[in-house]
């Protein structure tokens, strides 16, 4: 772009003219819901959800902001709000405008499932686009050519799409889900931006939902506007407020009781006064304007009657508790807020002490019906627990120990046969074997483990490798590690299971921090002592600057030993093995009547003397043989 070019859009940009209409009124004059992507088809009103308004508002021509940060909860109109910002750029205020959503293939659905019925459903938008079918129409998957302008969908992964065109509008979709960095040249937000600098009146809307605290993208850019909140009247004292989660009342874990507890009277009412304290609601500053960007934050609290209610809130939130995952998507979604997970990883040896019960070790608890076993392999020892587990994820430690020798030799892999392929009894009066032992091949023995879960994987017995990446699932698929001279995988051989031990711990920690017995909870023996604790919370997160990008981090605390922690996730791991193997919906019916059943350990006999039959005929020169 020359000096020239810019000083051309720049004058062109100035002079022209424009009447004074807001999205808004546009949106109220001229928008119809398709009944393919909305709930409530038909003429679009603003009253229906009036603080949508100034937000739109804000994004006119006549408006003299330039950037609109929207972080918004899930159902509450956030993605209409920017489809009546594209129908007003094409019907009254044309000109060149760039739409990036996180993946080139999430812009392709936006186009079939939502720009489509947009320019259908809307007359005045119909007859500024042909139709996506005609010869010529410069209407396709990635473009919609209209008079007087230009829109052109892309992808955040896709550096080719970022760099197309200068834009005066530009519009950012989930900034959350965007790449940290676009192919070694930066921040997609920032290279998309670039586009419209020659443009003196641009308009750029960037909209998410938040996600993690210090690396959402979503509340970097709100913190740094003006961040404005819905405040709405009280029906009882007209006091004004923005609606908070922790005003939101019920009793006996009962959604149906559902209310609002004003901060100024204590008075709680209900959610039937929605449209009255909706339609007197106004959008307040909490931050000074920085001549630029207006921010705006609103909760899934605000959705207007008919849409998401109180007591569907308290629903998902009663059944997210304890799951951190879940709860997460919660925070996230609902209440568009980030989640704080150095909060889950504040967890103390002390607090966890004062938690210890008084159960008999080794002994399945009568509500436990699974058992899982985690491994970690030493220079010069194996660490050991075995983790019962029951309805909701509520786990008990049964074993933790120790035991010395040689992982290179036999001997210590014997031991631990007798300690983890024996059945184990239950309060109920029958007996099982672990369901899954899973042994860590990270270290200085990979081959070692390799033998020891090829002669025993009927047995559950399976090796997993550490991937400490962000998001990755607690366990993935198995890749095959016994190749013939064809490359082909051999049949029964050697597999590798990868374990997201950044995710795990992410779940467990919050999971330490849960106090409620139930769902999600962890049990402790009163036979562990202090190392064990100080071992399982030897970690903590800490932020790394990768490329400029804050990056959160597990590392070990200095000196600090962290087997406790290491089994207990490999443990877990083991539970979402099993949940590959069997319907995770119906997983605890099946198994729940195990611990009466002493038949149980049957098959398990029948494999351990196969085990020992193949031990005889092993060739003297591999591993496995020393068994």
């Amino acid at each position: 772009m020359t000096s020239v070019d810019t000083l051309i859009n720049s004058c062109i940009d100035s002079l022209q003219f424009e009447a004074e209409l807001t999205v808004s009124a546009w949106a109220d004059s001229h928008r119809i819901l398709s009944g393919k992507s909305s709930s409530e088809p038909g003429p679009w009103r603003t009253d229906r959800t009036p603080y949508l308004k100034e937000p739109m508002d804000c994004l006119s021509t006549n408006n003299p902001i330039q950037r609109v940060v929207l972080q918004f909860g899930a159902q509450t109109g956030k993605t209409e709000c920017g489809s009546n910002w594209l129908g007003y750029v094409i019907s009254h205020s044309p000109g060149p405008m760039l739409m990036v959503q996180p993946t080139v293939e999430m812009a392709k659905r936006l186009s079939r499932q939502r720009l489509e019925g947009l320019i259908s459903d809307t007359k005045i938008l119909s007859e500024l686009i042909a139709p996506a079918r005609s010869r010529d129409s410069g209407n396709t998957m990635f473009s919609k050519d209209f008079p007087g302008g230009i829109m052109v969908l892309t992808g955040a992964n896709s550096a080719t799409g970022l760099r197309s065109m200068p834009c005066r509008y530009i519009f950012m979709d989930e900034i959350d889900s965007f790449p940290l960095d676009l192919d070694n040249e930066g921040d997609p937000v920032t290279l998309a931006e670039k586009r419209s600098t020659t443009f003196s009146r641009r308009k750029v809307l960037l909209t998410s939902t938040p996600t993690v605290k210090d690396l959402s993208r979503v509340e970097t850019e709100y913190l740094e506007s003006d961040q404005r909140k819905y405040y709405i009247p009280c029906p009882s004292c007209g006091a004004m407020q923005w609606l908070k989660w922790s005003q939101i009342k019920y009793e006996n874990n009962d959604p149906s009781t559902t209310k609002y507890e004003c901060e100024s009277c204590k008075e709680r009412f209900e959610e039937k006064h929605k449209p009255s304290f909706l339609a007197k609601g106004e959008w307040r500053a909490t931050a000074p304007f920085n001549g630029r960007t207006a921010g705006f934050h609103l909760s899934g609290l605000y959705s207007p009657l008919g849409w998401k209610s109180w007591a569907e809130v308290v629903d998902d939130f009663l059944k997210a508790k304890g799951d951190a995952p879940r709860l997460k998507s919660f925070v996230n979604t609902t209440l568009a807020e980030t989640w704080e997970e150095d909060y889950a990883a504040k967890v103390g040896a002390d607090i966890l002490m004062d938690r210890v019960e008084t159960y008999e070790s080794n002994l399945i608890p009568e509500r436990a019906c699974i058992l899982t076993v985690g491994v970690d392999v030493q220079d010069n020892r194996l660490a050991i627990s075995v983790w019962a587990w029951g309805r909701g994820e509520e786990g008990w430690l049964i074993n933790h120990q120790e035991i010395y020798g040689d992982p290179g030799g036999s001997e210590l892999w014997k031991q631990l046969d007798q300690l983890v392929l024996r059945p184990f009894r239950h309060e109920l009066g029958g007996q099982f074997k672990p369901d899954v032992i899973a042994i860590d091949s990270g270290g200085h023995f990979t081959n070692e483990v390799y033998a020891y879960s090829r002669e025993r994987r009927k047995l559950g017995v399976i090796a997993i490798k550490g991937a400490n990446h962000r998001g990755k699932s607690p366990i993935g698929k198995p890749s095959k590690l016994d190749i013939n001279w064809k490359g082909r995988a051999i049949k029964k051989g050697a597999e590798l299971f990868t374990v997201g031990t950044d995710t795990i711990k992410t779940t467990l920690f919050a999971r330490l921090r849960h106090n409620d017995v139930g769902v999600g909870y962890l049990h402790f023996h009163s036979g562990l002592d202090e190392e064990y604790f100080k071992q399982l919370t030897a970690e903590k997160q800490v932020i790394r600057y990768v490329k400029g990008f804050p990056v959160r981090e597990w590392v070990k605390k200095a000196s600090a030993r962290n087997e406790a922690l290491d089994t207990l996730v490999y443990a877990y791991a083991g539970l979402h093995r099993l949940y590959q193997r069997k319907d995770r919906r119906t997983i605890w019916d099946q198994l729940e009547e195990r611990g009466r059943n002493k038949d149980e350990i049957v098959d398990n006999k029948k494999e351990e003397s196969s085990l020992r039959s193949r031990r005889r005929v092993s060739k003297p020169k591999k591993f496995v043989s020393q068994w």
